[in-house]
């Protein structure tokens, strides 16, 4: 049996897979460059001076983003399933994110207004997208081997989020060896970053084929998409195992979404690390990260989808209390590599997990509510983080301590959770 009858469902070319996961190595340079290593850090300690409420600031615009998209995501991906147009999509989201981070090339010091106007709009299109293409992983990979398929996507991914870093740090280094400050530096990586994404996406919509058949409306058609997402709300306990991973990723990926948040951040302030340290940090724990993703990816099919995802949730409780217990850069070394072993497998499991769970028909509508969850977690995790070290005066460690706490909650969730009966009751809906 061929690698491609083994893993991928009839008619699919490994090509195509390859394609798919192109994106997630084209989109992942943004997330990087922007959220996690570089954009971050200058947004707090050159846009916005250093002030008291920097970092609330920073979680507070990208809650702003997230917001928007839990309004639209449910509504979006049910249009897609309706229209098949998953793919038309994406180019619209795509073009989005890139015009967003190009713009942030504008952001300098004081300017608040242009910098959260253009994160917003960069991180609303990315995180859309971010739910589109997943919507396609189904289509390509078997059930029983979604979480290898899913993983080799992840791990692609990071290694585009090491290539565009990468490229970042060779500009910042020789910038910085001339002497030039962070405030015409930094801008320029927002370039850089925006025309890798620009480039490295275009196998995706050259090659990935829209499988999914249109499905008629009747008279009023986005009455009958409000509808047809009601009644998935409405039927919840259908799929109640579904429902319970949507809640418990709500929990563990507001942990999540707080360490990529706030990572650089995190290095600087509490740490004391500097500008080409911190990217240097960053780039090996993309390293590691497609390690964790493309390593388990190969072993969570047999594990088990939420065997996995409890294994993955552990390490990163282990990573919060290694990165509070830290004073030096040593031992925030290990936390930061752990995550990202974590942050690559957890990603990919979780993915692999929902598509599992999913009924056919309305793949694309659940990975809308998949996004919807995370994106709230994306909201009230920075926020957390970001109050947190306000109201404590600026105390980071205490704010990470903090953070562990909703991977606790979310093992304990997923305690409830029977793969298999989740996936029987999608199969006959």
């Amino acid at each position: 049996m061929s690698t491609s009858s083994q893993y991928l469902n009839e008619g699919v070319r490994p090509r195509e897979v390859w394609a798919w996961a192109s994106y997630d190595f084209a989109n992942s340079g943004y997330t990087t460059v922007v959220i996690t290593a570089i954009f971050n850090a200058y947004f707090v300690a050159v846009v916005a001076d250093n002030a008291p409420w920097a970092t609330f600031a920073w979680t507070s615009a990208l809650s702003l983003s997230y917001a928007a998209i839990v309004l639209t995501a449910p509504i979006i991906g049910a249009w897609a399933d309706a229209h098949a147009a998953k793919k038309k999509l994406l180019v619209i989201t795509t073009i989005g994110c890139v015009v967003g981070t190009a713009a942030l090339y504008f952001a300098r010091p004081g300017d608040l207004a242009v910098a959260i106007v253009a994160l917003v709009i960069s991180n609303y299109f990315f995180g859309t997208g971010e739910n589109v293409i997943a919507a396609f992983l189904p289509e390509l990979a078997k059930g029983s081997a979604l979480g290898k398929v899913s993983g080799w996507g992840w791990a692609f991914g990071y290694v585009g989020g090491l290539v565009s870093l990468g490229a970042c740090l060779a500009y910042v280094t020789v910038a910085q060896g001339q002497g030039l400050p962070a405030a015409h530096f930094v801008p320029v990586t927002m370039l850089i970053t925006a025309g890798i994404f620009a480039v490295a996406c275009l196998p995706t919509f050259f090659i990935l084929k829209e499988r999914a058949q249109p499905q008629k409306l009747p008279s009023g058609a986005y009455m009958a998409v409000w509808s047809r997402l009601g009644e998935t709300i409405r039927q919840a306990s259908r799929y109640g195992d579904l429902a319970r991973f949507l809640v418990c990723i709500l929990f563990y990926q507001a942990g999540v979404q707080t360490v990529i948040a706030i990572a650089a951040i995190y290095a600087q302030q509490a740490m004391g690390f500097g500008t080409q340290e911190t990217l240097l940090l960053v780039l090996l724990v993309n390293i590691t990260a497609s390690i964790g993703a493309f390593a388990f990816g190969h072993f969570q099919d047999r594990l088990g989808h939420v065997r996995s995802v409890a294994i993955t949730l552990l390490g990163w409780l282990a990573t919060t209390l290694v990165a509070w217990l830290s004073t030096g850069p040593g031992l925030f070394w290990v936390a930061a590599n752990l995550a990202g072993l974590c942050m690559g497998a957890s990603q990919s499991a979780g993915r692999a997990l929902v598509g599992y769970l999913s009924p056919e028909s309305r793949r694309a509508e659940f990975f809308g509510l998949w996004g919807l969850a995370v994106k709230l977690s994306s909201i009230f995790g920075p926020m957390t983080y970001g109050l947190v070290s306000w109201v404590t005066g600026g105390d980071h460690r205490m704010a990470m301590l903090v953070t562990g706490g909703f991977f606790v909650a979310g093992l304990a969730i997923l305690a409830g959770i029977d793969p298999e009966r989740g996936r029987r009751a999608a199969a006959e809906s």
